[in-house]
């Protein structure tokens, strides 16, 4: 399996991939530039009421009061040091945001020569998209070559076991699973050991979606955790969290105590076509500075898109793609 994951989503798929974003972003853009332009009078430095509407518009598509905060200080620094007219403001502004974003901006990178299977963990509240992002996460990696396996570890509701088996049959990738009400723990151990055994090199396995104030739930959710390490000390877990990027503040709860709860390496930003509030992505970068490795843009198998920085301000900011 190549795992160069990192230099191959840069090369690959390029406009496409890159046009899939822009659309994806369209909402959050319409909500910071209401007139499809970075708002600037006369072609000169934006004055004071200018600048109030753009902070007012960060905080409507949920940038945060941190976030925007720091994103409206830097600025103002850099327009009084640096000066600006029409072209170098949204230049300004492109480089306040990137210093937000880019410490974030870590793709997941499986090991070559690692223990195997490598294990990604999903979890998330209710109706976040886990289930429909664990498919596309199935497509992703095995269009790279990856021997993906999938486990039913949402044993809370059938239906979400049959949504995942659907899943699985479209990728046509073996899905391990048992009766619903089964121990979620039992479910994952069977998949570690099916999944070693037929060599699989991902494993990516589902957890019943759960509130993040449901103190029971999330200590069931450590100890899947805890069963996948006494699997296998060296076993490396990608512990990825799953957000619908229209939650709004909420996501940052969401964050906070999922990663008390197991440490989460990853945020999977879910549904950003479909809200006005893609914003969220700065707050949760300024204030958990969890890496955001995936963003979904569309509903089609293949709308998850490896998150970069650089591709998501251009979409951002750009008025046309």
């Amino acid at each position: 399996m190549n795992t160069g994951l990192k230099e191959k989503t840069q090369e690959e798929g390029g406009s496409r991939f890159a046009e899939r974003l822009w659309r994806g972003l369209k909402r959050t853009r319409a909500m910071l530039f209401p007139d499809h332009r970075v708002p600037v009078r006369g072609g000169q430095v934006p004055d004071r009421q200018l600048l109030d509407d753009l902070e007012d518009r960060l905080l409507q598509a949920d940038v945060g009061v941190a976030a925007t905060a720091a994103i409206m200080n830097a600025l103002a620094s850099r327009l009084t040091a640096e000066g600006g007219d029409a072209q170098s403001w949204q230049k300004h502004l492109h480089h306040v945001m990137a210093e937000i974003l880019a410490p974030i901006d870590k793709p997941l990178v499986i090991p070559e020569n690692g223990v195997r299977p490598f294990v990604i963990l999903m979890a998330g509240v209710n109706g976040a998209g886990k289930t429909t992002s664990i498919g596309k996460l199935a497509h992703y990696y095995q269009a790279r070559g990856g021997r993906v396996m999938l486990a039913a570890g949402d044993t809370f509701r059938a239906a979400a076991i049959e949504q995942l088996q659907s899943w699985g049959e479209r990728n046509r990738v073996p899905v391990i699973a048992q009766q619903s009400g089964a121990d979620s723990a039992a479910v994952i151990y069977d998949a570690l050991q099916s999944a070693r055994a037929r060599g699989t090199d991902i494993l990516i396995a589902d957890t019943a979606g759960r509130l993040h104030t449901q103190g029971n739930l999330m200590q069931e959710l450590k100890k899947v955790r805890r069963v996948i390490t006494r699997f296998d000390a060296d076993i490396q877990i990608e512990c990825l969290l799953v957000i619908d990027a229209g939650t709004g503040q909420n996501a940052l709860s969401q964050a906070r105590k999922f990663n008390e709860a197991i440490g989460i390496t990853g945020l999977l930003l879910a549904k950003l076509d479909g809200t006005a509030k893609g914003g969220i992505v700065f707050a949760l970068a300024r204030e958990t500075g969890i890496p955001v490795r995936f963003v979904g843009v569309g509903e089609k198998i293949d709308d998850l898109q490896v998150f970069n920085h650089e591709a998501f301000l251009a979409a951002l900011l750009e008025s046309s793609s």
